[in-house]
């Protein structure tokens, strides 16, 4: 037995034994403790992936811990300004990253796979490449899927898979099937099926694979019970449910309905589910619980801002929910805009902060204004349609263009597809005028007769029908990072519907938006839009021609399409310069005294490639942007050449969305177009054919909320 003396001996022996050793290991401390901090402070610049053909860099790059510092830290040109986020070397997590590349291959269907390092240190920094074999994949000789004997059209459960005999044996593709089958199967009748992998617990990559498919007892929606809740109309929630009773059991049924509940704008919380208390694995109905709570019964919104070419602008709104009753929803909204420069609101704001709306005499002149009452509901005669009854009276204006003024009421009804994508047809009728630069019709209709202006330009009825379709799968509606979104319009107005004899025309419109993103953080975004009109002949004043009206003409050229462009310049224009501003002398008059005047365009092609990049510093809030537009607008009689504008901006994030500055660099004169003298009474006469009026700067500044596209 050891004793107390025995242990204190023992410890004076080690102790002398230790006296020596001391300087040794001080020294070793001294000199390692340094090497270890200067190991543990590398700065990782770059993570590179050789050999790799299988599965991305940029899987391989989120499977691992090793991360590679942003552009500005290992950017030789750019290290020196500090910028950037750093990231630093772990040896531990570097090395564990090897056996990760493994497994993800291994289970990829690459069982033979070889990971090989190649590091490169210096004193503060390292760059690391990883250097894969990948080796021979192990393919599928048989894959079956087993259990689908009861259930009906079983090809449709099997088809499509994202895995196949002859393809590389992937754990992930192979569980990616087991769960597409599964939710395919809770879509048909089949509420608790599963699937599993047959001897899924080895992870052993496989020449054969087989899914195990437990459908259950083929079921049917039950009961519908909505819980208790004071001053809710239970009716009401039944009816508004994509689900009934005695229908097939479909798990997006649930989704659908919970989504028409909210949608109808009428409860603040909805939540469907199945009815867990009531319901066994063998019961034939799948009886669904309800939870909704009630909105407030009034809600009134107000708005305020500013816009390059609306100045300054407020918005109000109030909306009574379940009005009177039968789940309608009744709205009331206004807005006002022009608000500083427009009469009767015009307060000097054009010699300031409004300065880019002084000389727009057209859309400027009045401030504009939208009143919209408007009654609409869910679940119209079938839960996934919505209907919606408006009255209006608005006067809006396009920045030089023209100005139109018109009351009228529309009908609209939406049908949400199964796939989530709205189709929604609108019939509106309205009565108006439209005020537009005479020297537009001039070049537009071939006819600077003032009576025909003036009849062109009387109230007329417009009666339009309207079927659009968009579809939208991004993951920030304001700010998308990735995703797209595809819409298209196609508008007729005819004698049939309402119109008069110069407001008939049929407009097509399609616009498509792309977002990728490169890397973690930089986005690739792009955008097309293509359009066109046609337009019956006509006689006015003995004159004939194909009238489109302004308000419905396209216009290309601004901060949401081509920005080498200021607002509407792009395109057919015509140039209008005031008689006393012409004299004898030579040049006769100064190109400051033209006025240009868009005239739109009846066909339209615009395309916009833009890269967003973080900044250095504020990452989270600031970006850079490099963009190219590109565009063309023209009319029936020609094409029109196709401009391209490069630019450069910023972005900012605020809680309203991006806000954008951008500068676009245009290297082209504004198009030829016809120049206009015109009187102090108003009558025009033509000037010059082919005039042309000098660019007075090659770039040209935007400055807007939202992105461009």
């Amino acid at each position: 037995m050891w004793s107390i003396r025995t242990f204190a001996l023992g410890a004076r022996i080690v102790r002398r034994a230790a006296l020596p050793l001391l300087p040794a290991v001080a020294a070793l401390a001294f000199v390692c403790a340094p090497l270890s901090a200067q190991l543990s402070q590398l700065v990782v610049h770059r993570v590179k992936f050789s050999g790799n053909t299988a599965i991305d860099p940029d899987l391989l790059a989120a499977s691992i811990a090793t991360t590679e510092s942003s552009f500005f830290v290992w950017f030789g040109p750019l290290r020196w300004t500090g910028f950037g986020t750093k990231q630093l070397f772990d040896e531990l997590q570097f090395r564990a990253d090897v056996y990760r590349l493994q497994i993800l291959y291994k289970r990829s269907g690459y069982p033979n796979v070889k990971i090989d390092t190649v590091v490169h240190r210096t004193p503060t920094a390292i760059d690391v490449t990883f250097r894969i074999t990948q080796g021979d994949p192990v393919r599928l000789t048989t894959f079956d899927i087993v259990g689908l004997d009861s259930v009906a059209k079983a090809y449709q459960v099997r088809r499509d898979l994202p895995i196949a005999a002859g393809d590389v044996a992937s754990d992930y593709k192979l569980h990616d099937a087991a769960d597409t089958i599964m939710f395919r199967l809770r879509n048909r009748g089949y509420p608790i099926a599963t699937v599993t992998l047959a001897n899924d617990s080895q992870h052993v990559v496989s020449s054969t694979a087989r899914l195990l498919v437990h459908t259950g007892r083929y079921s049917r929606f039950g009961p519908i019970h909505v819980g208790d809740t004071a001053g809710v109309d239970t009716a009401l929630v039944v009816k508004l449910l994509a689900a009934r009773t005695g229908q097939e059991y479909r798990l997006d049924d649930i989704v659908q309905s919970q989504r028409i509940l909210y949608n109808a704008d009428l409860y603040r919380l909805a939540v469907v589910s199945v009815d867990t208390a009531h319901y066994t694995v063998n019961d034939t109905l799948v009886p669904l619980i309800v939870a909704v709570e009630a909105s407030a019964g009034h809600r009134a919104k107000a708005s305020a801002g500013y816009g390059t070419d609306d100045c300054l602008r407020l918005g109000a709104g109030w909306t009574a929910r379940n009005f009177p009753g039968d789940a309608l929803v009744f709205d009331v909204t206004g807005q006002l805009s022009k608000i500083g420069v427009g009469d009767p609101l015009g307060f000097g704001l054009q010699d300031n902060i409004c300065h880019q709306l002084k000389d727009d005499s057209i859309g400027s002149r009045q401030a504009n204004y939208a009143l919209n009452a408007s009654l609409r509901r869910g679940a119209f005669l079938s839960p996934n349609n919505s209907i919606a009854l408006s009255v209006f009276a608005t006067r809006r204006s396009e920045f030089e263009v023209y100005q139109r003024e018109e009351v009228g009421t529309s009908l609209s009804l939406t049908r949400n597809t199964s796939a989530n994508v709205p189709i929604t047809l609108t019939y509106r009728i309205a009565n108006g005028t439209t005020t537009a630069n005479p020297a537009s019709f001039c070049a537009f209709f071939n006819t600077c007769d003032p009576a025909a202006i003036a009849a062109l330009q009387q109230r007329r009825t417009q009666g339009t029908l309207t079927l659009s379709i968009q579809r939208q799968r991004l993951n920030n509606p304001l700010d998308p990072l990735r995703g797209y979104s595809v819409s298209a319009a196609a508008t007729t107005s005819s004698k049939w519907l309402g119109s008069s004899t110069t407001q008939q025309f049929s407009r097509l419109v399609g616009d498509a938006s792309g977002f990728l993103p490169v890397n973690r953080t930089w986005v690739l975004a792009g955008h097309i839009r293509g359009g066109v009109i046609v337009a019956p002949q006509i006689d006015i004043a003995g004159d004939s021609g194909n009238f489109v009206p302004p308000d419905q003409r396209f216009y290309a050229g601004g901060a949401n399409d081509v920005r080498g462009y200021d607002q509407n310049e792009l395109g057919p224009i015509v140039y209008v310069v005031p008689t006393d501003s012409v004299t004898s002398a030579t040049p006769p008059f100064s190109p400051t005294a033209v006025r240009v005047a868009p005239t739109g365009g009846t066909r339209v092609v615009i395309a916009n490639l833009e890269m967003r990049i973080p900044t250095p510093f504020f990452a989270g809030r600031l970006r850079v942007a490099a963009f190219v537009d590109a565009g063309a607008l023209w009319n029936s009689g020609g094409p029109s050449p196709l401009r391209v504008t490069p630019g450069m901006g910023l972005r900012y994030s605020s809680p309203l969305g991006p806000i954008r500055f951008d500068v676009g660099y245009n290297a082209y004169d504004l198009q030829a177009g016809p120049l206009y003298e015109i009187s102090t009474d108003g009558s025009l006469t033509r000037y010059q054919t082919g005039y042309v009026n000098p660019r007075t700067s090659r770039f040209t500044l935007h400055f807007s909320i939202g992105q461009a596209f």
